[in-house]
């Protein structure tokens, strides 16, 4: 391995905003209901007693992206996240062209405050739709109405956001491919220019885990998936990454450093980091999970951990093979340190099997690849 250099490797902040109006049972985010009213100023000062603390790991290496999430970020005023913002810039440099995303739910966001984040500094919404079918918000435990999606949509554009995502799942309880695509056709008329459409998942630490509902068999799913794709596609979306489609330019800055194995720095409520450090070591940190520890405790860190070779190998193929475009074998020595030689069996192996190739001097999964994806990735865990 080779000593990394933290400043040729970007860099993001990830803010974490753990509280929601009520939990939805598919939902394996470290977010908690809001019991009482609150004191955003109060956490925005343990926000920035965590940053304070955290850019020691960081030096003055400046900011390309921010991505304020949940929970429900939009549970917060316009005036806070405005604050927030502008004592964080004071801390940290943000690149000119800075990416600053907040996440916003339909059910609990005043639509006018929208203009209110554009004003503080917000440049991206990401909207979580889910579906616009009222019995399937419902069976998602979601708190809005496909009504009130369609108006934070038109609320966001009203308000000037010329990048935005939408959030869309398909294998709802009891849908059917009928319903799916009347959800993505209506989404894909609003021309959003960003849209994030995903598969349903059971996860662990869940109620739907615990209690799993009736959802689409296999075969369902898959046409699901290639009909939506289509549609999709005829609409002018590229599909980047497994679950990602954008309009030319438009795609999400933040999700690709995570997916090109790029730096993240996370401050709040059970936020995760991932650094590189000023002599070649690479870390994760995670902080204090529950909002009244984070809150009350000087150090609010939980745990740290080296990234040791095999580590480094793993986790940057489990993200940059999701890429459709793949990434540089020169990225990859520049975002680990080991020699691509070193990896020849793994490569031959993955190659061999079809999931994976390398073109033009890049590491791409092939789409067979990113449909095996666990397959694929298994060959780099020995």
């Amino acid at each position: 391995m080779v000593p990394l250099i933290p400043e040729q490797i970007p860099l993001s902040l990830y803010v974490h905003i753990p509280w929601c109006v009520r939990k939805c049972p598919y939902c394996d985010f470290n977010s908690h209901v809001k019991r009482t009213e609150l004191d955003e100023g109060a956490y925005i000062h343990a926000l920035m007693d965590d940053l304070t603390k955290e850019q020691e790991w960081i030096g003055a290496r400046g900011i390309q992206s921010v991505f304020i999430g949940g929970g429900t970020p939009s549970l917060f005023s316009a005036k806070s996240i405005g604050d927030l913002l502008n004592r964080i810039n004071q801390q940290i440099n943000f690149h000119q062209d800075v990416e600053i995303t907040l996440e916003a739910n339909p059910g609990a966001a005043d639509f006018q405050r929208f203009a209110g984040y554009q004003a503080a500094g917000v440049n991206r919404l990401s909207i979580g739709v889910q579906s616009l079918q009222d019995d399937k918000l419902e069976a998602l435990g979601r708190i809005h109405r496909g009504t009130e999606a369609l108006a934070a949509v038109r609320a966001a554009q009203s308000a000037g956001y010329e990048n935005y995502n939408l959030d869309l799942m398909y294998g709802l309880p009891g849908q059917t491919l009928s319903e799916a695509m009347q959800d993505l056709q209506a989404l894909l008329r609003l021309e959003p220019p960003h849209l994030s459409w995903y598969q349903l998942t059971l996860e662990p630490n869940t109620l739907f885990y615990q209690q799993p509902p009736t959802v689409p068999q296999d075969d369902a799913l898959a046409d699901m998936m290639q009909t939506g794709l289509e549609q999709i596609r005829r609409q002018g979306y590229v599909q980047y990454e497994i679950s990602a489609y954008s309009q030319p330019n438009k795609q999400c800055r933040h999700n690709l450093n995570y997916w090109r194995f790029g730096d993240y720095l996370g401050i709040g409520v059970g936020a995760h980091s991932k650094l590189t450090l000023a002599d070649g070591q690479v870390i994760r940190r995670s902080k204090q999970r529950h909002p009244d520890r984070y809150m009350s405790m000087t150090d609010k860190v939980c745990t740290q951990k080296r990234l040791m070779p095999d580590d480094l190998v793993l986790e940057f193929m489990l993200n940059v093979m999701r890429l459709h475009e793949g990434v540089s074998i020169e990225t990859f020595y520049r975002r680990t340190g080991i020699s691509i030689a070193d990896m020849e069996p793994q490569l031959d192996e993955a190659i061999g099997l079809g999931l994976m190739q390398v073109v033009d001097g890049a590491l791409r999964s092939t789409k067979k690849g990113r449909l095996y994806l666990n397959n694929l990735l298994a060959i780099f865990m020995d």
